[in-house]
């Protein structure tokens, strides 16, 4: 089974458009619209998870750059998540004090927060 990274795709498609661009180059076991957490919205591109590796080569090369919906299509191979020190864990840059970089908010090494005047 191979995992494809289907890019660029318009807001409006679905997943049974994808299935059916998909469908004449192998068999689908999957297909998956990345959508925003708070809208719900598709933030553009999906991923096909074909069951042969062959054919998704084969869709790879016949579907990249073509169009749907007015967007060039960018198809590949998808690639493990890795993370890249964003926000996850809860510290900005994704590490500890040893990281180097200047503390967050909470940076006071166990001191009490001094509690803040009031802006008037």
């Amino acid at each position: 089974m191979k995992k494809l990274f289907v890019g660029n795709i318009p807001h409006t498609t679905t997943e049974a458009e994808l299935r059916t661009l998909f469908e004449p180059h192998g068999a689908i076991q999957q297909v998956s619209i990345v959508t925003e957490r708070d809208t719900g919205r598709s933030r553009g591109f999906a991923f096909v998870e074909m069951t042969d590796s062959g054919e998704a080569e084969k869709a790879i090369a016949a579907l990249n750059g073509t169009e749907l919906g007015g967007r060039a299509l960018n198809i590949n191979e998808a690639r493990p998540k890795t993370d890249k020190g964003g926000f996850r864990g809860g510290r900005p840059g994704g590490g500890g004090r040893s990281g180097g970089g200047g503390g967050g908010r909470d940076d006071y090494q166990g001191h009490a927060r001094q509690p803040r005047e009031p802006r008037w």
